[in-house]
């Protein structure tokens, strides 16, 4: 049998997170590619070896499923200081777009290299095996678009070539997956929310409440209905409606008010999030507040979101708690507190660990496919356990 590593991961509208092998290893990429015609000039093969190949990511990715097979591309923070950068846009779908596909190898080849001993390396080709965990959001699992996603993935082998990547240039890695399960995004954080790594339950209080999670991402925000320990997926619902806009506005508007080109959506949510400094920026070597360009456009999205709590609420009347999660929760945290304590005072929740509620969807599909991969190893041991008995 072939030496398959665990991944788990969550591609993010933000950023990428993903755990893999035994938790033994972790990695969070900005989700912005570049595409490249040619290769970058190398400053210096010295230089090029002491960098983070975490900011050097240039790859070419060759792969069937790829409408634009064979591209080079920068990938997260290279791509964020190019030109010609590209975010997912607003409308479109996690799992028909390169741009996903392209984060999900490209991670994933960071951690073939990085533990390139699990797997046959032959020269400076890894023949890498995975299992793999990941999600897409509701309304796209609910389109049945998931057998679409995980069908693009399986039986077939996706190449990543390290081009002028610190530490690992002219590596090639071919990525096979052995299996992909992919779960929606509201059952996800359920799971997260009541069960340990093992899967045992850890939330007594929680698992036959009647919740609702509202997760918001960059392009779109899911609320799970959770009764009866299951999601009930007539009820639940997605909408076209992130931060990732209002992120852009913001960012128009400082380059128009103040002169200053930030490189990427990641730039402004650090501005709004950042513990020292929030809500203010350098000009000309003056720190400058852009308080009131955040607040106007924040406090617009938190009303639209707090609108679809309220129907969400309405609609499921029976609701205990409503749990806010993921990147958008975090950064829209304070003016959906104050909306709620002004209006209707529901009972909300949101995770005080920033961490904990951006890397909640790669820690639930964690638990799943580590579990799943438990269950099918034992189940081929016994297997081969009869076929030595009989033999």
């Amino acid at each position: 049998m072939t030496n398959s590593r665990i991944a788990a991961i969550d591609v993010g509208n933000d950023s990428l997170k993903g755990m893999f092998g035994k938790m033994d290893a972790e990695v969070n990429i900005p989700n912005v590619i570049a595409r490249d015609i040619e290769d970058r000039p190398i400053i210096g093969i010295e230089e090029l070896d002491t960098q983070d190949p975490l900011d050097g990511i240039h790859i070419r990715v060759h792969s069937p499923t790829l409408k634009d097979n064979n591209a080079i591309y920068r990938v997260g923070n290279l791509a964020a200081k190019s030109n010609n950068s590209t975010e997912l846009d607003p409308g479109s779908s996690k799992s028909e777009e390169d741009q996903t596909l392209i984060m999900l190898f490209a991670s994933i080849a960071l951690d073939a290299v990085r533990n390139d001993s699990e797997f046959k390396k032959n020269n400076k080709v890894v023949e890498a095996n995975y299992t793999l965990g990941t999600g897409l959001p509701l309304r796209e699992v609910k389109e049945g678009k998931d057998v679409g996603y995980r069908s693009r993935l399986l039986g077939s082998v996706h190449q990543v070539e390290f081009l002028v990547t610190p530490r690992y240039q002219g590596i090639k890695v071919n990525i096979k997956f052995d299996e992909v399960k992919v779960y929606p995004e509201g059952f996800a954080a359920f799971i997260n929310l009541v069960m340990d790594n093992n899967l045992n339950i850890i939330n007594k209080d929680l698992i036959d409440k009647r919740i609702l999670i509202q997760d918001i991402g960059g392009l779109s925000t899911d609320i799970a209905v959770i009764k009866d320990r299951k999601v009930d997926d007539d009820k639940a619902q997605g909408f076209n409606l992130g931060v990732s806009e209002s992120l852009e506005l913001i960012r128009e508007e400082i380059r128009s008010r103040h002169g200053i080109e930030l490189d990427s959506r990641r730039d402004v949510v650090e501005i709004i999030t950042k513990k020292n400094d929030r809500n203010h920026i350098m000009v000309k070597g003056s720190r400058t507040s852009v308080h009131d360009i955040v607040d106007r456009i924040m406090l617009e999205l938190a009303k639209k979101q707090y609108r679809h709590l309220r129907n969400m609420w309405q609609k499921n009347s029976q609701t205990e708690i409503c749990y806010f999660i993921g990147g958008g929760a975090s950064v829209l945290k304070e003016y959906i507190k104050t909306l709620n304590n002004n209006l209707d005072g529901y009972n909300i929740d949101f995770f005080e660990d920033e961490k904990e509620s951006i890397w909640m969807m790669a820690n639930a599909y964690y638990k799943l496919i580590a579990d799943f991969s438990r269950k099918t190893q034992k189940v081929s041991q016994q297997e081969e356990q009869k076929l030595a008995k009989t033999k």
